[in-house]
């Protein structure tokens, strides 16, 4: 499905699809654009209008359809289908998402895990063995994998990800903490924790401070 729907709206739709998934195992059938946004942590003006950039609208005092918009969001993120993914670098944190069951209840099928330390390669991650990444390139191909989640070392990153562009993989989840160079038709989110935790220090610390110190400048 080929949609333009801005940046800022689909980094949002997976909070509704959360919100809305929950609703439903609820038994909640119809949910208003405020109760999304309670849900979601956004504001109902938002809502309407990343709605509305899907096609969807509620009806005025009825509110939208949950099943309906579950069915429309997961279509524009691509959930409808299962998605190949492999992960590479299984230290601490490539064996907590590797055991991660969140992936396949959201339609993320891990087809591959993959390590170059001789201790772990052939170990087992609940269906899978640890493979040497020496068969990444094949594995990936073969597999049909288009996603892949990068826990590296910052050093072998770009190797890593250079080998799998080459093979087809157009989305990358990168846990190194490093750039990425990549060409424009592969899409590269960074998760960096110990950045995500000096910006909560920031926040704690200005939060502990009383008074018309505790300033946030907003805006860009």
């Amino acid at each position: 499905m080929s949609r333009s729907i801005p940046e800022a709206t689909v980094a949002r739709l997976p909070l509704y699809l959360q919100a809305l998934v929950e609703s439903s195992e609820n038994a909640v059938h119809t949910i208003s654009s405020t109760a999304l946004a309670d849900k979601s942590g956004v504001n109902a003006a938002i809502v309407r209008k990343d709605l509305s950039q899907l096609g969807a609208f509620g009806t005025r005092g009825v509110g939208y359809r949950v099943g309906e918009l579950i069915d429309e969001i997961s279509e524009v993120l691509g959930l409808n289908r299962d998605r190949a993914l492999v992960i590479v670098g299984i230290g601490n944190l490539g064996r907590a998402l590797a055991n991660y069951d969140g992936f396949q209840r959201r339609g993320f099928d891990v087809v591959g895990l993959f390590d170059d330390a001789d201790d772990k390669i052939g170990t087992t991650l609940g269906d899978l063995q640890v493979e040497p990444v020496d068969v990444l390139d094949e594995a990936v191909t073969a597999r049909g994998a288009t996603i892949a989640v990068v826990a590296t070392p910052a050093q072998h990153a770009q190797d890593i990800v250079d080998r799998l562009v080459a093979v087809g993989v157009t989305a990358i989840l990168n846990f190194a903490p490093t750039h990425l160079e990549t060409p424009e038709h592969v899409a590269v989110r960074k998760v960096d924790v110990s950045t995500e935790l000096q910006i909560l220090s920031f926040y704690e610390q200005l939060y502990a401070t009383p008074g018309p110190e505790r300033q946030v400048a907003t805006g860009p």
